[in-house]
């Protein structure tokens, strides 16, 4: 039974060894294209986390800038003395909204 089975073994290697040319070249195709298509998985995969992240600062620069208008509004801060260079620093967030 052993040696049934060492045979089939053998055989399978060697039918694997045997393939003709156009077989190999079909099998290389195919591993390269299955290659490329992991890569590309992947590429997609670290994409979707990328946009994910994205996604939540962009919650995150919308909570601030929420609280900073409701800060602004809050304080009842006189606009008109301020500079126009003071309230584009505010809405840029270069500048506190209220101190």
């Amino acid at each position: 039974m052993k040696f049934v089975a060492l045979a089939l073994g053998a055989g399978l290697l060697l039918a694997g060894c045997g393939k003709d040319p156009s077989e190999k070249l079909a099998s290389r195709v195919e591993d390269a294209a299955d290659n490329r298509a992991d890569a590309m998985e992947a590429n997609a995969a670290a994409l979707r986390n990328e946009a994910e992240m994205l996604d939540k600062r962009a919650d995150r620069t919308r909570d601030v800038a929420d609280s900073r208008a409701d800060a602004i509004q809050a304080a009842d801060m006189n606009v008109a003395a301020m500079s126009q260079e003071q309230r584009d620093a505010i809405v840029a967030n270069q500048a506190a909204a209220v101190r």
